[in-house]
C-alpha cells in the first residue's frame, strides 16, 4: 500500500510539473516572435514526452499488479525464501540460488507467463532492475496472448 501511495504522489507531482512547464510553453508561443514560438514549441515537447512516459509506466505497473493478483489467486506467487542479512538486505548468494532455479523454470517453459513473472521477481531480488522489467514485460505480453 505504501508503494501505491508513493507512486500516486510522485505521479501527481509530475502532472503539476507538466502543467507548469506546459503553461510556460504556451506563454512563449503567445509572445509571437519567431524565437519565442520556437522555444515555446520546444518547451511543450518536454511535458508531452513526460506524460507519455508516465502513462506507459502506469500501464506497466497496472498490468504487473493484475498478473500478481491472478497468480496469487492460482496459488503460484513465489514464496519469499530469501535469506536476509542482519541489516534486512537480501543475502546475495541466496538471491543467486533462487534466481538460478527461476531461470531454469523459465527455460523449461518459455511460453508460460507465470514462469516469466517469477523470473522477474528473482531479477528484482537480485537487484537487476532492467532485466526484471524486461522479464515482466515478457510475462505481460505472454498473458495477453494466452487463452
Amino acid at each position: 500500500m505504501r508503494a501505491k501511495i508513493s507512486y500516486a504522489i510522485t505521479a501527481a507531482v509530475l502532472v503539476v510539473y507538466f502543467v507548469l512547464v506546459g503553461s510556460r510553453g504556451v506563454l512563449l508561443i503567445q509572445a509571437g516572435t519567431p524565437l519565442t514560438v520556437a522555444f515555446g514549441v520546444a518547451v511543450l515537447v518536454l511535458p508531452a514526452i513526460g506524460v507519455w512516459f508516465l502513462w506507459k509506466n502506469t500501464e506497466f505497473v497496472r498490468d504487473a499488479n493484475r498478473l500478481a493478483a491472478e497468480l496469487d489467486a492460482q496459488g503460484g506467487l513465489p514464496v519469499d525464501e530469501l535469506k536476509r542479512l542482519p541489516s534486512g538486505r537480501v543475502d546475495r548468494d541466496s538471491a543467486d540460488e533462487v534466481f538460478a532455479r527461476r531461470k531454469a523454470e523459465t527455460e523449461d517453459a518459455p511460453d508460460d507467463w507465470r514462469s516469466w513473472f517469477r523470473l522477474a521477481v528473482a531479477y528484482h531480488d537480485a537487484r537487476d532492475t532492467p532485466r526484471a522489467r524486461k522479464a515482466m514485460q515478457r510475462a505481460i505480453a505472454l498473458r495477453r496472448t494466452a487463452p
